[in-house]
């Protein structure tokens, strides 16, 4: 059995004043070389909250004036993110993914900033390439593509990487592919609202609903609060418990860190019920049937395992075990 259990973000975010949370959500903007110099600060006092900006471009190619767009962002008090336009007939979306995490959108824990994005879109190159609007991938390759890059960047940053797109890209080139809603979704779609979303997703988290905006480059909204907002950039750890009753004498609990950042101190305790007693416990304190663990640190993908050993008093065949306790998560271990 597993249970996830979610604890306190480990980043405390800047404070926000003022609000630009409308009817459509926190404002927002998304830039390029093509925008060209921005002035950040007006972007922020006419209520711009984020900015996605991009960052690359299959294996080969860095925006130059990403560094300026990216630090302006932060500096003038955005949250920021970075993107990649996707060349998936070049190479394999593992090998762009490491280019992207390279060049500018690797994940950083300073509760700045967004997860990467995923930028996948109609081909804009078919007369130098040759290629379709799919960049010649059938829907089983590119949904395999968007894996691997997904894959990579999940690995890399312990986050999932937002995409963006439009439903009639998604549609065409991925056969309406289900199998990516645990991701974020930037919808692209231009007008009053953001339409019928692609297969897997239930809502998106942001909206680009036109490609020139009133305060530079595109204009996007943040599905949710300024607050929610900031959980994004600034996610709660996640600790995911599982346990074993190995025989009536044996139980094992294993606390992992599925999450994106450090965890500290996870407390775990447990009680020993059926007329057992608690007798080893190596790295933990216990007295007759109690037990108390302290995990001191758990960095991003790592686990431990805790084994705990009773002694029963009682000779009979009975239900007996152990009942553990990781936060709010409840495990109750079982043997006969």
């Amino acid at each position: 059995m597993k249970r996830l259990l979610l604890l306190l973000a480990a980043v405390a975010t800047a404070g926000t004043t003022g609000t630009a949370w409308a009817a459509d959500g926190v404002t927002g903007v998304d830039v390029s070389n093509w925008t060209g110099e921005i002035d950040w600060p007006a972007v922020a006092s006419g209520g711009g909250k984020f900015a996605f900006v991009h960052a690359t471009e299959g294996t080969d190619y860095r925006n130059p004036s990403f560094d300026a767009q990216y630090d302006g962002a932060a500096e003038a008090g955005l949250l920021r993110g970075a993107y990649h336009f996707a060349q998936p007939h070049e190479s394999d979306g593992a090998a762009q993914a490491d280019f992207f995490l390279q060049n500018g959108g690797d994940w950083k824990i300073d509760g700045r900033t967004l997860p990467g994005v995923l930028d996948l879109e109609e081909n804009p190159y078919k007369d130098k390439n040759g290629k379709d609007g799919c960049y010649g991938l059938s829907h089983k390759d590119m949904v395999g593509w968007i894996k691997s890059f997904t894959a990579k960047y999940r690995e890399q940053t312990g986050r999932q990487a937002i995409i963006y797109t439009t439903r009639a890209w998604w549609q065409t080139c991925t056969g309406d592919s289900g199998k990516f809603g645990a991701h974020p979704l930037w919808l692209a779609r231009w007008g009053g609202d953001p339409g019928e979303l692609p297969k897997g997703w239930e809502r998106h988290t942001f909206w680009q609903s036109a490609e020139k905006g009133t305060l530079a480059g595109g204009q996007n909204s943040f599905n949710g609060s300024e607050g929610e907002l900031a959980e994004l950039a600034n996610p709660p750890a996640e600790v995911t418990v599982s346990g074993l009753a190995r025989n009536r004498k044996t139980y094992t609990v294993t606390v992992s860190n599925t999450g994106p950042v450090s965890v500290t101190h996870v407390k775990v305790s447990g009680r020993a019920f059926g007329g057992q007693r608690v007798v080893r416990a190596p790295g933990c304190d216990f007295s007759g049937t109690a037990v108390r663990c302290d995990v001191a640190e758990l960095g991003r993908g790592q686990k431990t395992t805790l084994t705990f050993t009773t002694n029963s008093k009682t000779k009979g065949k009975g239900k007996v075990g152990i009942r553990v306790t990781v936060g709010s998560v409840n495990l109750t271990l079982t043997a006969r």
